[in-house]
């Protein structure tokens, strides 16, 4: 990273992103141009060269009237394209003027009239059974081409990018006008966009017909930005794959292609990722796309070296706010919610008016439960533009958290209705329906959800709990392994599939779930809840990302998760292995004192080894054997080391077990012992009340017998 720093690499670096929002821009690529101009301007300049742009900037207007500007100007390096683009330049114009004001048909008819097959729409009809641009399900690859010259007149890459770019969004607009209003009888598979397939024909065989040192000297990486697209829509992600890689080797500084891309690659499967990643230009665009990858699929495992690249480039680029809104989830990642709350303040500091990643905020200020500072970036997101997608998610992220579930639904409704590709709001609105108890609109949610980005393991979560509801426990149980797929070092997925296990009968099986859910705990270094807070376990808290619980203290991996232990002993007594849920009974009321630290570095140590491996089930069991083994030693009679959860009800329910099972193995002494304790800390009271009178009456019909 040292190399960035360099003043011959920054200058680079100034120029490639300044030409790259040029080219965006005039492309009518808004988002990539934003973001290339934003990550510009975020550079430091230095002083010398702000004093000589403005020495050449006074001059430049002393002479501005010497010296005629031409009407148009071209970036391209090809003599060729540079005269088509010349010539086409008052074309270009009106059909760029068209794009603007969205009449998409319009401006692509400025360079391919409806007589020519732009698109597909007068060809596709005709040719449709022999088409050899068929969207396919799954992601097999396939080019069979039978179409072998260029279907489109002579025109410029740029011209003929951006009349081809403006019938696919012609498309996407005609296919959200059909399906209405979001989750109606329309708003779903069947809706397509219809410039799909003759998109996909046209350009198919236009790279049919460039000689491969055409492609390799000639080609800019636009066209082939937009048939990886096409692709993509068409359900064809190996294909697509391929072409986008080739896009940011053309041109490695437009974010758009990598963003694409990104959403292409499946977490499940590690090779496809590290072949993407071998064929990857080398750059600094390179290490911004794995930031942005890591942090996109909520890894954990790489969080440290993630945070150094991520803090290399802010010596670059320090006041970025895409980078710094990538730090910022960085933290809320990995639970850091008070750093991610500072970092956001800090963006909406310096950008006031900027609604760009405002719903990440509005989630972390949920999550904090911090009423009052939602409540103001609701006001402010509504003052700045009422009708963007981010501004409705940040209200309805606010009657969330009011508990107005009605109203919640009614701001993420609208958010869908001016974006159907807003994952976020489709996922809490799924949410939103679980708290309404209305599971079959949940359901469609989380579904659509899922179909947008199979990645997002929330939305998988939330299915597992819609089936839950349903007691379809085979359908929540696949769902909540696809969650734990995803998200292997989140303890909240072990512990949903462990219950389900248990729900289905299949003990043994929860067992190793549970326990699994203990080793992430570990292996995370999970932070020590309020007793007030811990571990609830309404549906709010169980879904992630979504809970009310208070900010707990960073006090390292003291303590374990009562209910999980808890369950795990419940689930040895079903088995009928009762001195094995005595030991987790045990170690259930040893979290009170936080007297366990030891056997819980141990089972840091044995998670770190292991990796959490899903095929490695012995492995689980050796990581979690120091938790249950001497459980019954003297340090947890030794009132431990002062950092434990306190009383909870999981601890006196099962302290309550311990005395019962004292009095049936005639410990009348603990048994008493342990009621009083019962009775002292408020929890399970008429329970122990009774058990200490059974004791009692015991020990007085002990002593009569004994006369």
């Amino acid at each position: 990273m040292a190399g960035l720093l360099d003043i011959n690499v920054i200058t680079e670096l100034r120029d490639r992103l300044s030409e790259t929002a040029a080219k965006c821009s005039e492309r009518c690529l808004y988002q990539s141009a934003k973001w290339a101009a934003e990550l510009l301007t975020s550079m430091d300049q230095p002083d010398e060269d702000r004093s000589n742009s403005d020495d050449e900037s006074d001059s430049s207007m002393l002479n501005a009237d010497a010296v005629p500007q031409p009407l148009f100007s071209t970036t391209s390096d090809d003599p060729q394209e540079a005269g088509l683009e010349r010539k086409e330049a008052h074309k270009y114009i009106l059909a760029k003027s068209y794009f603007d004001t969205r009449e998409y048909d319009r401006c692509a008819a400025v360079f391919l009239p409806q007589s020519a097959p732009a698109g597909g729409l007068l060809s596709s009809e005709k040719n449709k059974k022999a088409s050899a641009f068929t969207p396919q399900k799954g992601n097999k690859s396939r080019r069979t081409v039978h179409a072998t010259g260029n279907p489109f007149p002579k025109l410029s890459q740029k011209s003929l990018f951006l009349a081809l770019y403006a019938r696919y969004i012609g498309g996407e607009k005609r296919k959200d006008e059909e399906a209405e209003m979001v989750l109606g009888p329309n708003d779903g598979g069947q809706t397509i966009n219809r410039e799909l397939s003759g998109l996909g024909q046209s350009l198919e065989a236009y790279f049919c017909s460039q000689s491969t040192e055409q492609l390799r000297t000639r080609s800019q990486g636009w066209l082939e930005y937009l048939y990886g697209i096409v692709l993509s829509k068409s359900k064809n992600e190996s294909a697509a794959r391929e072409w986008l890689v080739r896009a940011v080797h053309r041109n490695p500084f437009h974010w758009g292609a990598w963003e694409e891309l990104a959403t292409l690659l499946p977490s499940y499967d590690d090779s496809v990722d590290e072949k993407i990643r071998d064929s990857l230009p080398q750059g600094v665009m390179t290490l911004i796309y794995q930031i942005h990858l890591s942090i996109d699929l909520s890894s954990t495992s790489d969080s440290s070296s993630t945070l150094k690249s991520l803090q290399d480039l802010l010596e670059v680029f320090p006041t970025s706010p895409f980078l710094l809104t990538h730090l910022a989830l960085l933290h809320y990642h990995s639970e850091d919610n008070e750093a991610a709350a500072q970092t956001f303040q800090q963006i909406l500091t310096s950008h006031p008016h900027r609604l760009d990643a405002l719903d990440h905020y509005s989630n972390v200020l949920f999550v904090m439960a911090d009423r009052p500072k939602l409540s103001f970036l609701a006001h402010l997101a509504t003052a700045t533009d009422k009708f963007r997608p981010e501004t409705c998610y940040v209200v309805g992220n606010y009657y969330s958290l009011c508990s107005q579930h009605e109203k919640a639904v009614m701001y993420f409704r609208r958010a869908l209705t001016l974006d159907k590709n807003f994952l976020s709001a489709w996922t809490l609105m799924g949410h939103e329906y679980i708290e309404m108890k209305n599971t079959h609109a949940a359901i469609e949610s989380y579904r659509r959800a899922v179909d947008i980005n199979r990645k997002d393991f929330r939305a998988w979560f939330g299915l597992g709990q819609a089936y839950e509801l349903l007691d379809m426990a085979f359908y929540a149980l696949f769902y909540y392994q696809r969650a734990a797929a995803l998200k292997p070092y989140d303890p909240r997925m072990w512990r949903a599939v462990g219950t389900c296990y248990a729900n289905m009968g299949r003990v043994e099986q929860g067992i190793k779930a549970l326990k699994r859910a203990l080793v992430a705990e570990t292996y995370l270094e999970t932070v020590t809840p309020t007793p007030t807070s811990s571990f609830n376990t309404s549906i709010s808290s169980q879904t992630p990302g979504r809970g009310r619980e208070q900010k707990p203290e960073p006090t390292g991996p003291k303590v374990l998760n009562p209910e999980t232990l808890y369950q795990i002993a419940t689930l040895y007594e079903r088995l009928g292995d009762v001195e094995e849920a005595a030991r987790f009974m045990e170690l259930t009321v040893a979290q009170e004192t936080g007297s366990t630290a030891k056997r819980v570095g141990k089972a840091s140590f044995a998670a770190r080894r292991y990796k959490m491996d899903d095929d490695t089930d012995d492995d689980d069991d050796d990581a979690t054997e120091v938790l249950s083994n001497d459980s019954d030693s003297d340090d947890d009679e030794a009132g431990g080391d002062g950092c434990g959860l306190g009383t909870t009800p999981t601890t006196s329910k099962a302290r309550l077990w311990l005395a019962r099972r004292a009095v049936r193995r005639g410990d009348l002494d603990r048994a008493e012992r342990l009621a009083e304790e019962l009775c002292v800390d408020g929890y399970e009271v008429e329970e122990a009340k009774g058990l200490v009178r059974e004791v009692r009456g015991r020990r007085e019909a002990e002593a009569e017998r004994a006369k």
